[in-house]
Order: C-alpha cells, then sequence, then structure tokens
C-alpha cells in the first residue's frame, strides 16, 4: 500500500505525464475557444461576474453549462435546470463505468480528484492509449500519469479561456460562435476513435437518432442517442459470435 500510494505522490515525474500534457495541447486550442464563449454566454445570460467564475471552477461541464445557461436566464424552476443539467452529463455515468477498473485501486481523494478534472477529450485520449486496465505497478503509474498530465492540461485551458472570457464579456460578441470549435476538436478526436466497423456503426446510429430525437425536451435526444447506440452494440455483440464465429 506504500508503494501505492509513493506511485501516486510521483506521478507527474513519470515521462508518460508530459506526453498526456503535449497530446492534450494538440487539440486544446478548439476547447479553450468553446472554454471562451461559454465565458462570455454565462455573463450574457445575466450572471454576475462572482457566480460565473463560481459556476466555471465547480461545474467544469461546458455542454451542461451551456443547456442551463438559457433556463437560468428565463427563470426556469430549479428542478428543470438541475434535469436538464443531469441529462446532458449522463455520458459521464458511462465514463465513469469504463474508467473504474482503471482507478479503484486509487484511495477515495484521489478517485475524486480524477473524477473532476477528467473531461470528454481527455477520457478519449486515455481510452485511446489505454485499452485494457493496468496489472502492475508500472503500468498503473505510466496510465494515472498519463491521465493526469492530459487532464490538467485541459482544465488549465479550459479554465484560462472561460475566465478570460468572463472578464471580456462586454467585448467579444457571442455571435462569433467560438463554441463550435470546441465541437470541432471533440469531432476529429471522436472520429479518430472509429477504428472498426462496430464503432463506427455505433457512431452513426447515435448522430442519427440525435438529430430524430432533437425535438424531445430538457436535451433527452443525448440519451436517446447513447441508449441507441448502446443497445445496438449489445445485440450486436451477442449475436455476431454466433454468426460469424469471430467478435467484430
Amino acid at each position: 500500500m506504500r508503494r501505492l500510494h509513493a506511485n501516486a505522490r510521483s506521478w507527474w515525474q513519470h515521462p508518460a505525464f508530459a506526453r498526456g500534457i503535449r497530446e492534450m495541447a494538440a487539440v486544446s486550442p478548439g476547447l479553450a475557444a468553446w472554454g471562451l464563449m461559454t465565458g462570455v454566454a454565462m455573463v450574457k445570460s445575466g450572471m454576475s461576474s462572482f457566480e460565473a467564475v463560481a459556476m466555471s471552477l465547480l461545474v467544469f461541464a461546458g455542454s451542461s453549462q451551456l443547456a442551463a445557461m438559457p433556463l437560468i436566464a428565463v427563470g426556469a424552476p430549479v428542478w428543470v435546470i438541475l434535469s436538464t443539467s443531469f441529462c446532458v452529463n449522463l455520458r459521464f455515468v458511462v465514463f465513469s463505468a469504463h474508467m473504474r477498473p482503471y482507478l479503484m485501486h486509487l484511495p477515495l481523494r484521489w478517485r475524486l480528484f480524477h473524477g473532476y478534472l477528467t473531461a470528454d477529450l481527455s477520457y478519449v485520449l486515455f481510452t485511446r492509449h489505454y485499452h485494457h486496465p493496468p496489472v502492475t505497478d508500472e503500468e498503473r503509474r505510466e496510465q494515472l500519469a498519463y491521465l493526469s498530465g492530459g487532464s490538467l492540461f485541459n482544465w488549465f485551458s479550459w479554465q484560462s479561456a472561460s475566465l478570460l472570457g468572463i472578464a471580456l464579456a462586454n467585448v467579444i460578441p457571442a455571435q462569433w460562435g467560438l463554441g463550435f470549435a470546441g465541437i470541432l476538436a471533440l469531432l476529429g478526436v471522436g472520429c479518430s476513435l472509429a477504428s472498426n466497423p462496430l464503432r463506427r456503426v455505433s457512431a452513426g446510429v447515435a448522430g442519427l437518432a440525435a438529430v430524430v430525437a432533437y425535438a424531445l425536451p430538457l436535451k433527452l435526444n443525448i440519451v436517446v442517442a447513447i441508449a441507441s447506440a448502446v443497445a445496438l452494440c449489445l445485440i450486436v455483440e451477442e449475436t455476431w459470435p454466433k454468426r460469424a464465429g469471430v467478435v467484430p
């Protein structure tokens, strides 16, 4: 146990920590633009600078922030705001279930720390590199170092841009649509993960389901998209081996 805690304390000294930073830095400009626009939007929606800074630091979830702000601006009931944010962030339940075998060896405080820091891009980059949970202490240290480097750089990039957007909210027009740069960054990394037919088909089904169900309230089209993709994967994985004798 002492060795495990020593490894947890020395993750920043591992070469994988710097690698995580470098690879996150390559895709962070798009997320920074998204964070900048989110900072502007929070102030434009009527929030005070203090409230906007608190939301940026405590929530740290751009999509749910953007979904909640119009509801806050029109005085929607708290349960509607919370329900909408919950639905938008349901993907993190999937992320958490997937990441559990990778992080369960850590003390609770470290798991909470990484639960707060891990976002879409840090999760995607991490799982693209590490397909299986660690077995040895060295594998645990390497994976923790990579995840920490990428997550911390992503957090710093987002918060810096978001706080800058809050400070310059009255100078930067929301019509610039800088948030679309973040969507493009996520789309590029997501496409790089479509490495086999099953992943490509499930991504297509999720996208189609999200568009078809777009009219649903509370961003429930996202839930429909996730459920459709998961159901498809379960069905295919169950039937494919029986028909083809192999796993897709």
